[in-house]
């Protein structure tokens, strides 16, 4: 690839020019508004702002998928003046229609009643499940190497596809933390030029269940309890485990959130999976199964626990923040879409894993992923409500070239996405909301229902017809199901033989573990089934840990206070090493470094300069905002010691041994609450990126802020030299691995 043309030159460029001081501003992401605000409420009229350069919205097309030639200010509300619904302006919203100035309100207000209507109506009922989610535009460019084994137009060599993407948790409501333990969404919408294409999937390649019929019983199980309506947003309590432990085919789902994949690092550090099984068809009619994943280019990193605690509370929007923080950076976050091949057999299995079994995957090891494309996310939103909160997924949203298989699971969320659009957004229009439109042609002879937006024409909504010249007409090239052969067999509730296996695979995750991962799952299990009030809960659920392996049922067990069990573990699967998240080096692009500021301003200037050379971004961390006293181009603060917290940042850089700043005042800052010759807010901070297994460097008397840290100087992802540079090229190399993890070593073997 050419330099001029790679995406990652192109994101270090732009991260360069959005973070780097430019003037007076010192950009840096997350900015509100399109132009700094002034001290003083303005009061001369003008425009509407423009979106910032990092936004835009659904691309303008009608709601029949034709282009509309709107512009982004044309969708948008505009003029200068206050106005009603309709265009009036008007000249005061501070006060109602009342009879004298202490008088009654009067019900001829029609402002009054048109803005709190409204207000009333602003929430629509939101998802069940994957309400708390974030969302960006981007575009997926397609390599070509599907070409033959689809017909599917979007993955055809060098076309390039607009896409929106929405993360999400699964879990909790809209109001719940972005970094609780759950499976995250990860839902794309492919505007093909054959229509929408839909792939709704997760950060885990299995689920809970095997057949659509079970979600609601494992949703209510995991939702809080209907008494209390807690706990939020997480499964730590008695009816999830309950639920689980009882229906053991949730086993592998269930490990795999126990794991550190249930706490990723970042939206833009987390795989995703289409988790069933899909059929492609090529153009000479052939046929293959597939698997989906997205594999992100930064790699697959997770949160450690208390890092997950803390963001809870220092910043529940730590997800959607970065994610669009690194968009408006120009950072912008990619994956590469690959699929994992089968033959297309009677049976649909390979190598005995059953193929429509949604709680298996097939390890990559035994199918290699094979790269197909690659998408990148580069806009955020403009409106979240409009776009982010009103996108309408749906696994039925097929192109051809692309079918479904007979997997329960599936058929299940066939019917019930469409019926869930059909609450939620008010009727059966909802594919004509802007962010849901085609970019195909629409002529579906649908008509009326609550929210048509498009003016049909014609006198003959149906076929045959004559009056209309006999459009529509039906296309010979149109969607066709793969008439794949329905094998004569007694209608019942069943299930095949092959399902039955609920624990090898679980075992096979646990055996493809680092020991430190391992660690975590024991930690995980450890403290979700001591929320768990109902001791026969917890027994019953260490007899589930004791057929997935001896070493997680004891260690568990001995966390809870509980003997553990005997139990039989189902085989010695061979390991999946591509199943640990640890053991590999990744891109560092994009990372967030912490520099706390010393007295060598020229030292901080250069080792800001080359983390963003770098592709990174460096956050100055000092005692106060503004821009640091000295001499030299100046050097914008953008955290202060009272607001930094070590779970924002990747690694953390400090330019000599910060004395205590004029706040640091236990009555003001309870982390100010212990003396001492080095700022307390700084010594917490280090003390915690330390814990978390974060490489820290630091130079001149740096080792006097890891002394009062009680951080030995010779501890593994300690860095100290007496260059800037020099620190910060080792940290970027600790950083490639994501943690130091052999700071805490691992006992288990």
């Amino acid at each position: 690839m050419a330099e001029e043309t790679n995406p990652v030159t192109r994101a270090i460029d732009k991260v360069i020019d959005a973070v780097a001081d430019r003037g007076t501003a010192g950009e840096i992401p997350g900015r509100p508004g399109a132009e700094p605000p002034n001290v003083a409420e303005p009061v001369e009229p003008r425009e509407p702002l423009p979106p910032k350069p990092d936004q835009h919205g659904p691309d303008p097309l009608t709601a029949t998928g034709q282009p509309s030639g709107e512009s982004a200010e044309t969708r948008a509300q505009g003029g200068p003046f206050l106005t009603t619904a309709t265009g009036t302006r008007l000249p005061d919203t501070d006060h109602s229609l009342k009879a004298g100035p202490r008088g009654p309100t009067l019900l001829r207000d029609h402002h009054l009643r048109e803005k709190i209507t409204h207000f009333d109506h602003e929430r629509i009922p939101e998802r069940v499940v994957h309400a708390r989610g974030a969302a960006a535009h981007g575009v997926f460019e397609a390599y070509g190497t599907a070409a033959t084994i689809t017909k599917a137009a979007f993955l055809a060599k060098d076309a390039r596809t607009p896409v929106f993407v929405r993360f999400s948790t699964v879990l909790g409501s809209r109001g719940s933390a972005d970094t609780v333990r759950d499976t995250r969404g990860f839902a794309t919408k492919f505007y093909t030029s054959e229509g929408i294409f839909d792939l709704v999937g997760n950060n885990i390649p299995v689920f809970f269940i095997q057949d659509g019929i079970k979600f609601p019983d494992v949703i209510h199980a995991g939702k809080p309890h209907p008494d209390r309506e807690i706990p939020q947003a997480q499964s730590a309590h008695d009816t999830f485990w309950d639920f689980v432990s009882l229906h053991t085919e949730a086993t592998h789902h269930t490990i795999w959130n126990m794991s550190d994949r249930g706490i990723p690092r970042s939206y833009r550090m987390m795989e995703g999976f289409g988790v069933h099984t899909f059929r492609l068809v090529a153009a000479d009619g052939g046929t293959v199964l597939v698997k989906f994943h997205w594999k992100p280019k930064a790699g697959v990193h997770s949160l450690v626990w208390e890092e997950a605690q803390l963001l809870g509370g220092v910043d529940p929007d730590f997800h959607r923040r970065d994610l669009a923080d690194a968009i408006e950076a120009g950072a912008h976050p990619q994956w590469e879409l690959g699929v994992q091949v089968f033959p297309d057999t009677p049976e649909q299995t390979f190598e005995g894993i059953d193929l429509l079994d949604p709680t298996k995957i097939v390890p990559e090891e035994l199918a290699p992923v094979q790269p197909i494309g690659l998408m990148t996310l580069n806009a955020n939103p403009v409106n979240y409500f409009a776009e982010t909160e009103q996108v309408a997924f749906h696994v039925g949203h097929l192109v051809p070239g692309i079918d479904v298989s007979d997997d329960p699971l599936l058929a299940g969320r066939l019917f019930s996405y469409l019926d869930t659009q059909l609450s939620r957004l008010g009727g059966p229009n909802f594919n004509q909301l802007p962010i849901n439109r085609t970019h195909a042609p629409v002529n579906d002879m649908l008509r009326d229902g609550m929210h048509q937006s498009a003016v049909h024409a014609g006198a003959a909504p149906y076929r045959p017809n004559s009056l209309d010249g006999g459009c529509p007409f039906h296309a010979p090239d149109g969607y066709v199901e793969v008439p794949v052969p329905v094998e004569a067999a007694p209608r019942g509730r069943l299930s095949p033989a092959s399902f039955d296996d609920h624990f090898s695979q679980a075992r096979l995750f646990w055996l493809s573990l680092s020991p430190v991962e391992r660690e975590h799952v024991i930690a995980a299990y450890t403290f979700e089934l001591s929320k768990v009030y109902e001791q026969a809960i917890k027994e019953r659920q260490l007899l589930v840990l004791a057929r997935i392996d001896p070493v997680l049922c004891r260690e568990v067990a001995a966390g809870l206070g509980l003997p553990a069990p005997d139990g039989a573990p189902e085989g010695n699967p061979a390991a999946s090493p591509a199943l640990s998240q640890v053991g590999r080096t990744w891109p560092t692009a994009g990372r967030i470094v912490g520099i706390v500021a010393g007295p060598d301003l020229d030292a901080v200037r250069t080792v800001r300069q080359a983390v963003l050379d770098g592709g990174m971004v460096p956050l100055i961390i000092a005692p106060t905002g503004g821009v640091l006293p000295g001499p030299g181009e100046p050097v914008t603060v953008q955290r202060t010691f009272a607001a930094a917290r070590s779970v924002e940042f990747d690694a953390i850089l400090v330019a000599g041994a910060p004395e205590p700043g004029a706040d640091a005042q236990g009555a003001r800052d309870a982390k100010a609450g212990v003396s001492g010759t080095v700022d307390p807010r700084v010594v917490l901070l280090l003390n915690e990126a330390y814990r978390h297994a974060k490489p820290l460097g630091g130079w001149g008397a740096a080792q006097e802020a890891f002394t009062a840290a009680g951080i030995p100087a010779s501890a593994p992802g300690v860095v100290t030299a007496e260059s800037a540079t020099a620190v910060l090229e080792k940290v970027t190399g600790l950083l490639a691995v994501h943690r130091v993890w052999e700071r805490f070593p691992s006992t288990l073997a």
